[in-house]
């Protein structure tokens, strides 16, 4: 084992101890009950699935987890003991991750636009792989840090219409130029950097992507550089309702990188999955705070209701209230508990408190709990700096049959085909928690789940 997880940061649970168990247990708990605070339920056994997945359906392409996308301490130690990597966007997230002893040549300093102050902190911590896309970011860099290694971040030609609000990347045709730069600047570029987003890991988008790499790998390689390292980004689908699961994602990838990096070709391939590790992980319970019914006879009126979301003001869609309004109607049509036209808000004097309008939940009370699935990506850390709010606590779990996948995962070389196939297999792991935190979220009363 690595040392950076061991089982006192986590709660170990025995098969078939589900997560509504767990939750349970927590809203019984008298400080619960009394604070009425949000908090998280985080399953990292479900983290160690998606993990052993993804190494088996691109087994040549090495992740590095944005930390931007999930701060929290445990999904940081979890992913480390794995072996995987870390996309840091500024000086904090270095901190976080080499504070927990991450070493330096794990971390890829990922953001395209840095200050200077912490492009010097990284020159002082070790860490040399960074991202650029324009002069003056270049400059920047061969000031402050001589040793970096960099990546030219580069978007094809034809990805604007289909993202017109992507700003990350340079075109095809300033590629030579800015590696001349770097050259004249005695910047050490190493390779390349894209992120093309959900919709760009689509095969033929996402080969156009690699064979523009592939162009300018020759660029650069004509002009001296030793060009060993492709960055292909993230947008891997976070659950399992998206438009198409990894292994067929993962296919067009494999068969674009086979096609303009085959392997044994001596180039290093990464990529930065974030919602795909975390989202489906994390299970949010909020409580009802205060509610306000308003009569059904004012024209264009409805019910309303007010939770104490404080962590999701402004930063939650609309999407996670709405499907607890598709899975009630669909698991508790009971008539003695009628169905209300409702509204979710925020705590009041933080900005805009709106959280979801025009949902059809049942009749609720001021101490009830409503539980929000798919949470884990882009909640912990950003909702209590926009609110003001403590970011809420997160208690974890992780079955015993995942991890003991882990310690039987790390004592392993994870090039062997055959040890992927045995880690990923449900024989050799229980995925009992990762199976409730996937379902629709539903509506608790208090202290019953």
């Amino acid at each position: 084992m690595n040392g950076y997880l061991n089982e006192s940061h986590f709660l170990m649970v025995e098969e078939g101890f589900t997560t509504r168990d767990l939750l349970e247990n927590l809203l019984g708990e008298p400080c619960q009950e009394s604070e009425q605070q949000a908090f998280f339920v985080a399953d990292l056994g479900d983290i160690v699935k998606k993990h052993l997945r993804f190494l088996k359906a691109l087994p040549r392409v090495k992740p590095y987890f944005p930390v931007k996308c999930n701060g929290s301490e445990g999904v940081i130690r979890l992913l480390a003991e794995m072996g995987a990597g870390f996309a840091c966007a500024n000086k904090a997230e270095i901190s976080r991750v080499q504070g927990i002893g991450v070493p330096a040549e794990r971390i890829f300093y990922s953001s395209p636009c840095k200050q200077v102050a912490h492009i010097r902190y990284a020159a002082t911590r070790g860490v040399r792989l960074m991202a650029f896309d324009n002069e003056v970011e270049l400059s920047k860099v061969a000031r402050s840090h001589p040793r970096a290694r960099m990546l030219l971040g580069i978007t094809p030609d034809s990805i604007p219409s289909a993202h017109p609000g992507m700003t990350f990347g340079t075109r095809l045709k300033s590629c030579r130029h800015l590696l001349e730069a770097a050259k004249e600047q005695t910047v050490e570029v190493v390779g390349i950097s894209f992120h093309l987003g959900s919709r760009g890991l689509e095969p033929q988008t996402f080969s156009q992507a690699v064979a523009t790499a592939q162009l300018v790998f020759d660029m650069g390689t004509e002009l001296g550089f030793q060009m060993h390292l492709l960055d292909i980004g993230g947008g891997f689908p976070g659950t399992e309702d998206t438009r198409a699961p990894l292994e067929e994602i993962a296919a067009g990838i494999n068969s674009a990188l086979d096609l303009y990096f085959p392997e044994g070709c001596g180039v290093e391939l990464v990529a930065r999955p974030g919602r795909y590790y975390v989202t489906s992980a994390f299970t949010l319970a909020v409580s009802i705070t205060a509610l306000e019914e308003i009569p059904t006879e004012q024209p264009g009126s409805d019910g309303g209701c007010d939770s104490g979301m404080c962590p999701l003001v402004s930063l939650s869609p609309p999407e996670p209230s709405h499907r607890i309004t598709e899975s009630q109607n669909h698991q508790r049509p009971c008539p003695e508990h009628p169905w209300h036209s409702s509204s979710l808000r925020g705590p009041p004097g933080q900005g805009e408190d709106r959280i979801a309008d025009g949902l059809r939940l049942p009749q609720l009370h001021v101490g009830d709990w409503l539980l929000f699935g798919d949470m884990g990506a882009y909640t912990i850390t950003a909702s209590s700096l926009l609110t003001g709010y403590p970011q809420p606590r997160v208690t974890y779990a992780m079955a015993r049959t995942a991890w003991k996948a882990v310690q039987l995962f790390q004592g392993k070389p994870p090039q062997a085909e055959d040890d992927r196939e045995s880690l990923c297999t449900p024989l050799s792991c229980g995925w009992e928690m990762a199976e409730t935190l996937c379902v629709p979220p539903v509506f608790a009363p208090a202290g019953i789940i």
